[in-house]
């Protein structure tokens, strides 16, 4: 193993003619682009697991960001705006350092599914955004995110965006997660211009959580639904995106301006009473009255068996889009303007 400063390159290991590493630290790399893979951990079988991570360094110095995408490993509008994002850097003159994680969750992401999957037995399909910054000594997740956190990300972060979309199954418009009480993540809440955005005090184990209370400001980026590509809101974020990084002066030009979104600090879940079919009676966005009807379900005779109704005045945030519903999975998500 040869040893520069804190980047690690593993020597005599390529993957199709691409360094291998173990560590990064983007201050000992030259300007310019870099592509490697990062070694993150062993599965079951001692085979290595690699994320490939791409480096937009520039000649001049500036922020250092962290770009972030397939902690879900459903949720592939994310994976594709943060492939989108390097691509448009390619040609981009760079103040500072970017550098984009875009396939985070490696086994989730081959199963089409939201969890970590493990071969531990006793360990159950786990949600990795609950894990952060992960577990040295901990479980298979933990240890691969805990590598994966003090390795990779969290040296290399003056700023952080993770992108996600809504699970499988739901919809969302576009829409991000900002802490205000950081006025760095809510600055780039903003110039992502979306459709709504949560005031977001964070909750344990979240990379969005674990980034502000390392004091590195952070947001989540939720870009429409599961599984399915949706082209017109992966270009809206990556607009956003690179709001972002004019606004920080790593790339030259005038931010686009900001739209106004709608923000609140809460938000109401309805959750399927039972398991059935379930047909959204509005849209995204909507904006609706107490007591109107947002939801239908049926039996599977096709028979009415419950209507989901507004408990108050809202916008609607969410809706299901795969109509069979189990007995407490999200049917509606109303966000209440402030």
């Amino acid at each position: 193993m040869a040893t520069r400063s804190m980047t690690t390159i593993i020597e005599g290991n390529q993957i199709d003619g691409l360094a291998v590493i173990s560590a990064l630290d983007v201050t000992t790399l030259e300007a310019g682009q870099h592509k490697f893979w990062f070694r993150a951990a062993t599965n079951a079988l001692a085979q290595s697991q690699h994320l490939p991570v791409w480096v937009f360094k520039g000649q001049k110095a500036g922020k250092k960001i962290v770009i972030t995408a397939g902690v879900h490993g459903d949720e592939y509008n994310g994976v594709l705006t943060a492939q989108a994002i390097a691509r448009s850097l390619q040609d981009q003159d760079i103040a500072g350092c970017i550098t984009i994680i875009p396939t985070v969750n490696l086994t989730g992401m081959l199963n089409h599914s939201r969890d970590f999957f493990s071969a531990d037995p006793d360990v159950s399909c786990g949600n990795l955004n609950r894990h952060f910054p992960g577990n040295a000594n901990g479980n298979e997740p933990q240890r691969y995110l805990y590598t994966i956190w003090h390795k990779l990300l969290m040296p290399n972060a003056e700023l952080a965006i993770d992108l996600h979309t809504q699970t499988s199954g739901t919809a969302y418009p576009l829409y991000a997660f900002a802490d205000y009480r950081l006025d760095d993540a809510l600055q780039m809440a903003r110039l992502m211009n979306p459709d709504a955005i949560l005031d977001d005090p964070g909750d344990p184990g979240i990379l969005e959580t674990v980034w502000n209370q390392n004091h590195i400001p952070s947001i989540t980026v939720e870009i429409g639904v599961g599984r399915y590509t949706d082209t017109a809101m992966i270009a809206r974020t990556v607009t956003g995106a690179m709001n972002i990084f004019k606004h920080y002066d790593v790339i030259d030009g005038m931010p686009e301006p900001i739209e106004k979104a709608i923000e609140s600090a809460r938000v109401t879940t309805l959750k399927a009473v039972q398991g059935g079919f379930i047909l959204p009676q509005v849209s995204l966005l909507q904006h609706v009255e107490t007591d109107q009807l947002l939801a239908i379900q049926y039996d599977s005779f096709g028979e009415e068996v419950h209507h989901y109704r507004a408990p108050e005045s809202a916008v609607v945030l969410s809706i299901n889009v795969e109509s069979m519903r189990a007995a407490g999975s999200m049917t509606i998500r109303l966000i209440h303007p402030e």
